[in-house]
């Protein structure tokens, strides 16, 4: 894939993408692994997001996506997963705030009546030349976007999971390989990947596994939203696959990390980098 050079405003949305990404509209085959089950997906609305919302509802999940303020984004993901015979509830609002973590919650098991899978992969990133240049406020906004925002929402959602049910935590190959110039966003990534492996022996005994996935460089909206044009046009050809990965490409760890064929995976971290290795 060649991407040319482009820059969004933040968050970013998924019409102004060049090219377009790949959700799995027209590839993505369910099989009824996720039957009858309810999911919560944070940043639901595009991206990795919007394919495990497909991917999920394919499977048989019924999702409530929540997501920062990009409706029309939303509404396309409902779309998605309507067309697929499962219900969809959307939510708008910043997870910085953890009252609005726990409504998220609350509104997933007041709608659905039951909560399986909690999915925290909602981001914020952005990129930095120096340490100076970090504003004290978006450093304390990213960690509670990327990592306090988790624990509100994994906190609020674990009363109302039963065994079998699953948390999986979007971290990233950041978390032990850091881009210098994403400094905030990389320690969220390192942050996650630890708490997902702590929680998972913590909650061992309540039958309900936690695991993380490590993204590599995924097209989505985020990227020309927080990168520079020339960072846009070059994202990806340092994998050893030469290319960015798609959302789709994303999908089906998610998917068997929430079914019962994952049901001897707990405390892992699953790499989806194009090649590039992590610890």
């Amino acid at each position: 894939m060649n991407q040319p050079a482009q820059q969004q405003d933040v968050p970013g949305v998924e019409k102004k993408l060049d090219p377009q990404a790949d959700h799995g509209e027209q590839s993505y085959r369910g099989s009824g692994r996720l039957e009858g089950k309810v999911a919560i997906i944070t940043g639901g609305d595009s991206g990795i997001g919007r394919a495990v919302a497909i991917a999920y509802a394919r499977e048989g999940a019924d999702v409530l996506v929540s997501y920062l303020n990009e409706d029309e984004d939303a509404r396309e993901t409902r779309r998605w997963v309507e067309q697929a015979g499962r219900r969809c509830e959307l939510l708008p609002g910043d997870i910085a705030d953890p009252a609005h973590c726990r409504a998220i919650v609350q509104k997933a098991v007041d709608a659905f009546g039951r909560l399986d899978i909690l999915v925290n992969n909602a981001a914020y990133q952005m990129s930095y030349d120096s340490l100076d240049e970090i504003p004290d406020d978006k450093w304390d906004y990213t960690f509670q976007v990327n990592v306090t925002a988790m624990f509100h929402l994994c906190k609020a959602a674990v009363p109302h999971m039963k065994p079998g049910a699953s948390i999986i935590n979007t971290s990233s190959i950041n978390s032990d390989k850091p881009n210098p110039t994403l400094l905030p966003y990389a320690a969220t990534k390192g942050a996650i990947a630890n708490f997902s492996a702590g929680l998972a022996q913590l909650l061992a005994d309540k039958g309900i596994r936690v695991n993380s996935v490590a993204p590599g460089p995924i097209w989505t909206p985020l990227i020309p939203a927080t990168l520079s044009p020339d960072a846009v046009a070059s994202f990806g050809k340092q994998t050893p696959l030469k290319r960015p990965g798609q959302p789709a490409e994303c999908a089906p760890i998610y998917v068997l990390l929430a079914s019962d064929e994952g049901s001897y995976m707990t405390g892992g971290r699953y790499a989806v980098t194009g090649g590039m290795p992590i610890l």
